[in-house]
C-alpha cells in the first residue's frame, strides 16, 4: 500500500525509510508534526511480522507523540522510529550506529530516544553517530529517576485522577488494580500502587518479572489471557498495544482503563465501545507522558529533576480535565484529548 494511502498516514510531515547493507538495518522514521518544535519520540526495535506492520506502528506512534507532547505542554512535535529486527539478535549495536547516521542526516528535525527493545545504554550507542538523541544513560543524573520511573509516576498520577473522577475516592487505599505487563515501567507502577494501598493482580510473559513483583507487593499472579477480565476497579495495560479490542471490551469488568502501553485501542471505535459500557478510559498518550517530560528537557532546557517531577505529577490535572469534559460533552475521552491537543497545535 502506498504511504499516502495508508489509513494511519494522517498527513505526516515526513516518512523516512532507512537501510544499511553492511549491518542489515531496516528502519522507518515517522515525523508527524513539527509546529510546536522538533519532532521527538523513541526508537522501537521489534521483529515485526511484516513491513506493513512496522509502517502502521511507526505512523500510529509518531501521531501519538504529537498529541502526547502537546498535552504535556512540551515545545516539541511528534516523531517515532522503528527498527525491524530482534533486539536480542547479534549485531544490534552496529544497526544502532547505522541508524544514528540516518538520524544525523535529518539535521535535528527528529530526536530519538528509548522505547521497546531500546534501552538507555542503546541510546548512548545511537549517540555515537548522532547528536539528536535523548534519554541516554549518560544523561541521567546520579540522583535522578530513570525515564521508566517518570513514566510510571505519570501513570500513577493519571490513575489517581481516574479513581477520583469515577469512584469519588481521594486515595487508592483498597482500590483493586489489574496490571498487564510488569517490565520496568509496569513494575515501578506496581510499587507506587502498593505503597498507596492498592490491591494488585498482575500478569506478564516473563515469569521472573512476575515473581519479583509478587514478592515485592503481594500481588496475585494470573494468566496473561485472563488479566483483562479480572473483577477489579482498574485495568492498567502496561505491555504492547491494541489490548482493547473486539475480544476484550465485552469481558472487561473494571470501571476504569488507565495504563502505560501505547495505542491501547485496537481501533478508535473501541473508545466508544468503552464509553457505551460506562468504562472510563484515560488516553494512553496523556497518561504515559512522564518519560518524555523528564528526558526530553535536554532538547530545549537544562535538566531539572524538580521541574520534571512537577510537570509529570500535573498529568493528574490533565487526565481529570479530559474525563470531566468528556462527561459534560457526552464524547469519548480520546476525542476530548485529541481536541485539546489540536487546540494547542493550532495556537502554534
Amino acid at each position: 500500500m502506498p504511504v499516502f494511502e495508508h489509513p494511519e498516514f494522517d498527513w505526516h510531515d515526513q516518512v523516512v525509510f532507512c537501510s544499511d547493507a553492511a549491518t542489515g538495518l531496516k528502519a522507518i522514521v515517522g515525523i508527524h508534526d513539527t509546529r510546536l518544535g522538533p519532532a521527538a519520540g523513541g526508537c522501537r526495535m521489534y521483529p515485526y511480522a511484516s513491513f506493513e506492520d512496522a509502517l502502521t506502528d511507526v505512523l500510529r506512534l509518531s501521531h501519538g507523540m504529537t498529541y502526547k507532547n502537546a498535552l504535556a505542554g512540551l515545545p516539541l512535535g511528534g516523531g517515532k522510529c522503528v527498527i525491524i529486527a530482534d533486539p536480542a539478535a547479534p549485531g544490534k549495536a552496529a544497526k544502532l550506529r547505522a541508524l544514528g547516521r540516518h538520524i544525523q542526516s535529518l539535521g535535528g528535525r527528529y530526536w530519538t530516544a528509548v522505547d521497546v527493545g531500546i534501552g538507555a545504554q542503546d541510546a548512548d550507542t545511537i549517540a555515537e553517530t548522532a547528536d539528536f538523541v535523548f534519554a541516554r544513560a549518560s544523561q541521567r543524573p546520579p540522583d535522578g529517576l530513570a525515564t521508566s520511573d517518570y513514566t510510571a509516576l505519570g501513570a500513577f498520577s493519571g490513575l489517581r485522577a481516574c479513581v477520583k473522577h469515577v469512584l469519588g475516592r481521594a486515595t487508592l487505599d483498597g482500590v483493586r488494580v489489574a496490571v498487564q505487563g510488569v517490565g520496568a515501567t509496569g513494575r515501578e507502577l506496581c510499587r507506587l500502587l502498593h505503597e498507596a494501598g492498592a490491591t494488585l493482580w498482575i500478569s506478564d510473559v516473563n515469569a521472573d518479572a512476575v515473581r519479583a513483583v509478587v514478592t515485592e507487593t503481594g500481588a496475585t499472579s494470573v494468566p496473561i489471557n485472563e488479566i483483562h477480565a479480572q473483577d477489579v476497579d482498574v485495568f492498567a495495560p502496561c505491555a504492547l498495544g491494541a489490548v482493547i479490542n473486539d475480544d476484550t471490551v465485552s469481558v472487561l469488568r473494571a470501571r476504569i482503563v488507565c495504563g502505560i502501553a501505547n495505542n491501547q485501542l485496537a481501533e478508535p471505535r473501541h473508545g466508544q465501545a468503552l464509553a457505551d459500557r460506562g468504562i472510563a478510559y484515560a488516553p494512553d498518550y496523556v497518561v504515559n507522558a512522564g518519560g518524555v517530560i523528564s528526558s526530553a528537557r535536554v532538547i530545549f532546557a537544562s535538566m531539572d529533576h524538580a521541574a520534571a517531577e512537577a510537570q509529570t505529577l500535573a498529568i493528574y490535572d490533565t487526565v481529570l480535565e479530559v474525563l470531566e469534559r468528556a462527561a459534560k460533552d457526552g464524547r469519548t475521552t480520546e476525542a476530548i484529548a485529541d481536541q485539546i491537543a489540536e487546540e494547542r497545535l493550532a495556537k502554534a
